[in-house]
C-alpha cells in the first residue's frame, strides 16, 4: 500500500472510530436524558432540518384532526413516499379499559412513530401528551385511570413505502370473576334501579349456577370476608397495583380468608344468593371501588371485545374516485359525523381501508366514504 493509500485507510478509520465513539456518548446521555423517539429520529437530519420540519409540522397539525373510530379497529394500507402522511384516531376510554395499538409492516421494517394524548377536559381542542412509544417500538399500551377522549397518532418516517395494518384494542385490565363465564352472563348492569328506585346498582350481577367458582380478577390481599347486610357472604379483595377493591357477594360460600395473598385465578368462593339476594337465581354481585373515587362501573374492566376483523386490501392505489355524490364521515360508521361531501369524479387520496371503509383524505382532511360510493383509480 503506497503512502497515499495508506493515509486514506487512516483517515477512515478515524471516522469510523469517530462515528461509534459519538455513538456510545449519545446512548450514554440517553440513559440520562431518555430522549423521545422522535428526539432520537431527528439527529438524522442535522445536514436537512428543513425535512424533518416538515415531517414534524405534520404531525403538529394531525392534533386537530377528528376522525373517530370505536375499537376493536383493524386498517391496512399502503405507506407512500410521495405523501407526508399521518394516521390519527379518536378513541374513548374508561377506567378498566386498556388500550393497544400495534402497527405491522413490511420486511422493509420502516419506523412508525407512535403518540397517544388526552383532550383536556377545559379545552375543545387542546391535547396532553400521556404516552409515546419507544423508538422502533410497533405498538403502544396504555391503562387509563380516569374517562376521557384519547387521540393516537401514528406518522410514518421520511418517505418510506410500505404496506401496513394497525390494529386498535381496548382490553379489561381484569379477568372475569366466575369461572367459565364470560360477558353473556353479565344480566344486571351498573346504574339499575334498586328498591323502587330509592338507589342504584353499584356492580354488575353475573349469573351462574349455585357452586360454580368465583375467582379473583386480579393478583392482590384479601382485606376482609364476612356474612353481613345486603351483600350476604362476601369478599373484599385488595389491588394494590390501582388502589381498587374489588367486592364478591351473595356467595354460597367462602373459601378466601382475611388476608391472604391471592393471584388472578385464585377460587375466593362459590356463587349462591345470600343476603338480599334470596328471591332471585344464583348470581355474583361484582362491584369496584376506587380509592377516594368510590364505585365505579366495573363492566369495562372485565368485559372482552371480539378480536377485531382483520383483511387483506384488495387495491394497493393511492386514489380513489368517487362515483356519486357523497357523504364523507368522521368515522366508520353511517351514524358517524358528516364532515363533509365528495361529488361524482372528485378524486380523494386514499390512507387505508376497513372491511366496508375507505380512510381518505380531501383537501387537508381525512375521512372516511363507504366503499359503494367510489372506486380505486
Amino acid at each position: 500500500m503506497n503512502t497515499s493509500g495508506k493515509l486514506h485507510f487512516t483517515a477512515l478509520l478515524v471516522l469510523l472510530f469517530l462515528a461509534v465513539s459519538c455513538s456510545r456518548m449519545n446512548k450514554a446521555k440517553d440513559l440520562f436524558s431518555k430522549p423521545t423517539a422522535r428526539e432520537q429520529y431527528a439527529r438524522n437530519f442535522k445536514n436537512d432540518p428543513a425535512a424533518y420540519a416538515r415531517w414534524e409540522k405534520s404531525f403538529e397539525n394531525a392534533l386537530f384532526d377528528s376522525i373517530t373510530v370505536t375499537p376493536p379497529y383493524f386498517e391496512a394500507g399502503k405507506f407512500t413516499a410521495t405523501g407526508d402522511h399521518i394516521y390519527t384516531y379518536n378513541i374513548s376510554l374508561n377506567p378498566g379499559e386498556s388500550l393497544r395499538a400495534e402497527v405491522q409492516t413490511d420486511s422493509l421494517k420502516p419506523l412508525v412513530f407512535i403518540d397517544l394524548y388526552r383532550k383536556k377536559t377545559d379545552s375543545a381542542a387542546s391535547y396532553e401528551q400521556v404516552e409515546s412509544a419507544e423508538f422502533g417500538a410497533t405498538e403502544i399500551q396504555y391503562e387509563t385511570k380516569q374517562p376521557g377522549i384519547f387521540k393516537i397518532l401514528l406518522q410514518p418516517e421520511i418517505n418510506s413505502t410500505s404496506a401496513f395494518s394497525v390494529k386498535i384494542v381496548k382490553e379489561p385490565v381484569y379477568s372475569f370473576p366466575v369461572a367459565n363465564k364470560s360477558n353473556a352472563a353479565v344480566q344486571s348492569l351498573w346504574g339499575a334501579a334498586r328498591d323502587g328506585g330509592r338507589r342504584s346498582h353499584e356492580g354488575i350481577d353475573i349469573f351462574a349456577p349455585r357452586g360454580t367458582p368465583v375467582l379473583a380478577a386480579t393478583a392482590g390481599r384479601i382485606s376482609s370476608t364476612g356474612n353481613k347486610g345486603l351483600g350476604g357472604k362476601q369478599v373484599w379483595l385488595r389491588d394494590s397495583k390501582r388502589g381498587n377493591s374489588l367486592y364478591y357477594a351473595h356467595l354460597d360460600s367462602i373459601i378466601a380468608r382475611p388476608g391472604m395473598r391471592v393471584k388472578a385465578g385464585d377460587t375466593l368462593g362459590l356463587v349462591g344468593n345470600t343476603g338480599n339476594a334470596r328471591t332471585t337465581p344464583p348470581h355474583l354481585h361484582f362491584g369496584v371501588y376506587q380509592a377516594y373515587g368510590g364505585a365505579q362501573d366495573p363492566l369495562p374492566y372485565v368485559f372482552k371485545p371480539s378480536p377485531p376483523a382483520v383483511f387483506i386490501p384488495k387495491s394497493d392505489n393511492i386514489f380513489l374516485l368517487a362515483t356519486g355524490s357523497a357523504n364523507l364521515r368522521k368515522g366508520p360508521s353511517t351514524k358517524a359525523e358528516i364532515g363533509s361531501r365528495a361529488s361524482t369524479n372528485d378524486t380523494l387520496q386514499l390512507l387505508g381501508e376497513t372491511p366496508h371503509w375507505y380512510h381518505t383524505r380531501l383537501k387537508d382532511e381525512n375521512f372516511f366514504i363507504h366503499k359503494s360510493l367510489a372506486s380505486p383509480l
